[in-house]
């Protein structure tokens, strides 16, 4: 599955069975403010479990494919785990993800996210049209 609006997106990211994503996503823009690619990253990963339930080895790997039609190519390599083991954004993603489930806090309703998918969106649909 690709996704090619944000409505879609928005769609699965509700049909989530937690909001781990959501509390990942506030970690990194507390961390991170100004890195929107690296936020909606954190956002996004957990679309997986509900495009291939119960397949926790593939999970990463389809929401990567689905999210990179609309959001490119870095979210979609952050989302995937794709790169050298040092690499800075992935260990921030990693780490975000692992206090998430650690900590309780107050991340905020997923609505409040829509205008940055938008963004993200728009500015990956204007790169595309010029390549």
């Amino acid at each position: 599955m690709e996704l090619r609006s944000v409505e879609e997106l928005m769609d699965l990211l509700y049909a989530c069975r937690d909001r781990h994503g959501l509390r990942t996503a506030a970690l990194l823009r507390r961390g991170r403010p100004a890195d929107k690619e690296l936020q909606v990253a954190g956002l996004v990963q957990d679309i997986g479990q509900v495009l291939c339930p119960g397949d926790e080895a593939h999970r990463h790997e389809r929401a990567a494919q689905a999210v990179r039609p609309l959001l490119g190519e870095r979210v979609h390599r952050l989302v995937r785990r794709e790169g050298p083991a040092g690499d800075d954004d992935l260990l921030r993603l990693r780490l975000a993800e692992q206090e998430s489930r650690a900590t309780a806090f107050d991340a905020g309703v997923l609505e409040d996210w829509r205008t940055v998918l938008e963004l993200l969106a728009t500015r990956n649909s204007r790169l595309g049209a010029v390549d």
